[in-house]
């Protein structure tokens, strides 16, 4: 995997620039089949979760389905936008009870597998011999793959993405973390500033702990150490991850994230650090584009989250090919449903991209020149990526997954000891 994912980011933008991008206009034209794909008219149901005009991927992905929409008139489109949150709920709800949409976005590897192994989702494979396949990076199927069929594809891959404030370090002479112990001492001397809260996270949601405690598990215990206890060959209880929520309670203990970061949204979390009033941000490289959009644009790079040991460096990042889009098994137009799929995975990738939200998972011809010098840094930082640890509430599958947030934020909330966060982490693999 590791390999895999690493030509992908290499192909995110070199690789990319020696392939030629069948346009988005061509996408869709060239995937239609089989009896149903004539001038038949068809309405198609079609959920997402970028709902809130704070999602930085809206406009992006809204503009790839208007353009569906001038090239397709015969499918008319029944879009559905629910948060993030609301969404997972909602889409479970809808698939138990056979209501699922005919087309929806969705999280690869354990997320998925929930719903390939109910048989809800509709095998790809007999859709994408037609050069499909072709036209995206290499490994980028990987985590979307279940007993050699394809059940989804991809649009971006995301990163987890250390943001700093240049202005404010430089303002209070504060040097850049590389290392943990640098970051501590920045987050003291932020809140001996007068700074409140040197990194920003909005603990109501759990996934915006997980994406600090991630990293630090990664830094700690290292790749392997990571993917053996997730695949359950290894255990929850290494020395390292535990070290790795240690590290986190010790950053919530010093008030690293605030005074009361747990009663904040993502949203909330986020507009101080948009004004310019918080230095540190870890979260997805989906941030780009809002960053770009706020008067800290110019103020904010993107360097290497800070090193804690010997088991991991700034190869290792966490993140990866985990967005797709899937189509329902009950669809009862299947070719339109995957033409349709087929055309908003790669248009969104290439909007997505242009408008610095995400890299693509497709191959495209990029002009370097309209890379905006966010995504430039950020590819500077994935070009040289040795591993990938896909974030570990998609990797793990229903119900471990929810445990793992729950017991995230039991462990940023400081209700347990990172030893007892191991053990109960640890029953899922007994």
């Amino acid at each position: 995997m590791n390999k895999v994912l690493k030509n992908v980011i290499a192909g995110a933008l070199s690789a990319s620039m020696l392939f030629s991008m069948a346009g988005c206009s061509n996408s869709g034209s060239d995937t239609t089949s089989g009896a149903q794909s004539g001038d038949q008219q068809v309405t198609l149901k079609l959920w997402h979760i970028w709902a809130a005009d704070s999602e930085s991927s809206k406009v992006p992905f809204l503009k790839t389905l208007d353009n569906f929409q001038k090239e397709h008139p015969n499918i008319k489109l029944d879009v559905d936008a629910t948060e993030n949150e609301t969404f997972k709920t909602k889409i479970r709800t809808a698939v138990a009870a056979n209501e699922a949409p005919d087309i929806f976005t969705y999280w690869a590897g354990g997320y998925m597998k929930n719903f390939v192994t109910a048989g809800k989702l509709l095998a790809l494979d007999d859709y994408l011999n037609d050069g499909t396949k072709d036209k995206l990076l290499d490994g980028t199927l990987d985590n979307m793959t279940f007993d050699g069929k394809v059940y989804g594809l991809p649009h971006t891959m995301d990163v987890g993405t250390f943001f700093v404030n240049q202005e404010l370090f430089d303002k209070y002479n504060i040097k850049v973390p590389t290392t943990y112990d640098e970051l501590v001492d920045a987050c003291k001397k932020f809140r001996a500033a007068g700074v409140k809260t040197p990194m920003a996270v909005g603990g109501k949601e759990a996934w915006c702990i997980d994406m600090y405690l991630d990293i630090l598990q990664v830094r700690s215990a290292g790749y392997e150490a990571c993917i053996n206890a997730l695949s359950g060959k290894g255990s929850y209880e290494d020395a390292g991850i535990i070290d790795g929520a240690k590290r986190l309670q010790e950053l919530v203990k010093l008030g690293a994230f605030g005074d009361s970061p747990m009663s904040i949204s993502r949203d909330e979390s986020e507009v101080p650090f948009y004004n310019g009033e918080v230095p540190m941000y870890f979260n997805g490289s989906w941030t780009i584009g809002n960053v770009n959009k706020s008067k800290v644009k110019d103020k904010i790079k993107i360097v290497p989250f800070p090193k804690v040991g010997d088991k991991s460096d700034s190869t290792d990042l966490t993140g990866g090919v985990a967005g797709t889009f899937v189509v329902s098994a009950n669809t009862q137009y299947k070719d339109q449903a995957v033409t349709c799929l087929k055309y908003i995975a790669q248009g969104f990738a290439k909007e997505a991209f242009e408008a610095g939200v995400s890299l693509p998972a497709w191959k495209l011809d990029i002009d370097e020149s309209k890379v905006d010098t966010l995504t430039k840094q950020l590819m500077d930082l994935t070009n040289s990526a040795k591993t990938y640890t896909l974030w570990w509430n998609t990797y793990l599958d229903g119900s471990k997954s929810e445990l793992y947030m729950n017991k995230s934020s039991e462990l940023f909330a400081l209700k347990i000891t990172p030893e007892q966060y191991a053990k109960d982490l640890q029953t899922m693999n007994s």
